[in-house]
């Protein structure tokens, strides 16, 4: 083991909260634990009566710190509790039992991109290097999908952004196709740059609330969404699929999740008046194996307007489960040439119905025929993004850069 050993985790999300980013963090802390580190994990929480309040997360120490409500909250309020975020939490850790805790590394999750003053008091108070895990390029991608007009809101974000950047000792991005937005931020003295893929780690089997032999679509071959249904997935293409693929009696589209575009799905779903369509409401991310158990393909979908590389969570439970991947993403992205390379599934890049409904039958056709898709899925997950992995080279990366 390296001489890293106490390692403090900043991030805004983690169980009981269902988020990809929860299962995530939720992951990497358990595998820091299992690889014999001493992790503590700083969360905002602005439903403490208390200032701070301790637990037991399965022999990770949790350290939820009170701070405004920010999720949930309108844009500008959200964004003010945000703001503020690392100063609440700040006050709260000064009247908690770490407030004098001395840290070997300081690693930070985004988003959230407003942890920058937490962060740089517990790196200059403890003397240690800083480990930044950023997940996506914000505000670039929301002026990609023109949510954001390059104007004082985006200055603002970037500011916010480029601080944390200037923090960070190490970046570790999702995919090489990020590595550009950094090229200039690499150059400076003392800065590490590297592509640290998502991870998962293995799930604890639960039975799962959704049992599609009872429903509708009990013995079709199901396509299967399971995650955020926001804007920046661009999920309508998918309803489009289905509506094509109607004259199919043997198939079927289950969309399980939530997020700010689920109801207006479910109202165009209705509109279209698909029989072939259901959705569900989020289900415990331990209950997901026994749902995917009853699928055929996994469904990915990103905005087309997308500029930066994705490699969504979704994809890794697909795959994780041995599921081929159907993917309409925005063009070139590093999914695509992931998925084709390793044949464990098609990909559409023009965002056109016509195209992905032919796909989607030819992958059909494929997993009838190729039974190796399964077993292709599962070493791609092991290879690539495993939880395992990903602490190791966490650790490595701190460990070369420690003082």
């Amino acid at each position: 083991m390296s001489k890293l050993k106490r390692v403090a985790l900043i991030a805004d999300t983690f169980p009981p909260f269902r988020t990809s980013g929860a299962v995530q963090l939720r992951d990497l802390a358990l595998e820091f634990l299992e690889q014999g580190y001493e992790l503590t994990v700083l969360l905002p929480s602005s439903e403490l009566n208390q200032v701070w309040r301790m637990e037991d997360f399965k022999g990770v120490n949790i350290l939820r710190l009170r701070a405004p409500r920010a999720k949930g909250a309108g844009y500008l309020k959200r964004t003010l509790a945000e703001f503020m975020m690392p100063f609440s939490m700040k006050y709260a850790l000064k009247k908690s039992p770490l407030k004098n805790a001395v840290w070997d590394a300081v690693i930070w999750y985004a988003p959230s991109i407003f942890h920058t003053p937490l962060v740089k008091y517990l790196k200059n108070k403890s003397g240690c290097k800083g480990y930044l895990i950023i997940r996506d390029i914000f505000p670039n991608w929301a002026v990609d999908l023109g949510l954001m007009n390059k104007g004082l809101a985006y200055a603002f974000f970037s500011l916010v952004a480029n601080y944390q950047y200037q923090i960070a000792d190490i970046i570790g991005v999702q995919s090489s196709g990020n590595l550009k937005y950094f090229e200039s931020w690499e150059k400076k003295i003392g800065k590490n740059l590297e592509v640290l893929e998502n991870w998962l780690g293995q799930p604890s089997e639960l039975p799962c609330s959704i049992n599609l032999s009872q429903s509708l679509l009990s013995g079709r071959e199901i396509f299967v969404y399971a995650g955020n249904m926001g804007v920046a997935q661009g999920l309508e293409i998918l309803l489009e699929l289905a509506e094509h693929l109607q004259r199919r009696k043997d198939i079927g589209f289950v969309f399980v999740g939530r997020g700010t575009e689920y109801n207006r799905l479910q109202e165009i779903a209705a509109n279209k008046r698909l029989n072939n369509t259901l959705f569900y409401d989020e289900i415990e991310p331990d209950e997901i194996p026994k749902l995917y158990e009853q699928c055929s393909v996994g469904l990915v979908c990103l905005h087309p307007k997308h500029k930066s590389c994705n490699i969504p969570g979704k994809f890794l439970t697909y795959i994780q489960n041995g599921l081929p991947v159907l993917a309409n993403i925005n063009p070139d992205n590093d999914l695509a040439n992931l998925i084709l390379k390793e044949k464990v599934g098609q990909v559409c890049e023009t965002n056109q119905v016509a195209e992905l409904e032919r796909l989607a039958e030819d992958l059909l056709d494929q997993i009838h025929k190729d039974k190796g898709m399964p077993k292709r899925c599962l070493d791609l997950f092991e290879c690539k993004f495993s939880v395992t992995n990903a602490v190791k080279k966490i650790v490595h990366s701190l460990s070369k850069n420690m003082v």
